[in-house]
């Protein structure tokens, strides 16, 4: 098995930070519950079950010697495929971005009025 290979396998324990998973080939994988969905995930088990298939990407080894894995590759929800950012996101940065220089902008503005100093335009 190698770094980037999708494997499938069943879900073997739930755990309160993450998954137990045993691979068709007999090995033992982790997946980590940060690494089961593109959204927050307050609770494992609202996500994946004992004894449920799943597929999922290799992302190294464990200190254990388990494989590490990730879900998310496999969603279909676009949120990343292909090595593409979901552009709504850039369209949300962009516009945080902007607010946020309106803001500080306006503070500042706010904030030399009150110290009796010129706009700064």
């Amino acid at each position: 098995m190698e770094v980037g290979q999708v494997v499938k396998g069943k879900v073997v324990e739930i755990l309160k930070f993450g998954a137990n998973v045993e691979l068709e080939n007999g090995e033992k994988a982790f997946v980590h519950i940060s690494k089961i969905a593109s959204t927050y995930v307050k609770s494992v088990s609202d996500h994946l079950n004992v004894g449920q298939e799943i597929e999922g990407k290799v992302l190294g080894k464990t200190k254990d010697g388990k494989w590490e894995l990730t879900l998310k590759l496999s969603e279909n929800n676009g949120s990343v495929k292909n090595g593409q950012i979901n552009s709504d996101f850039e369209k949300k940065l962009a516009k945080f971005m902007k607010d946020s220089d309106r803001k500080l902008s306006e503070y500042r503005r706010r904030l030399d009025k009150k110290r009796g100093k010129k706009d700064r335009r």
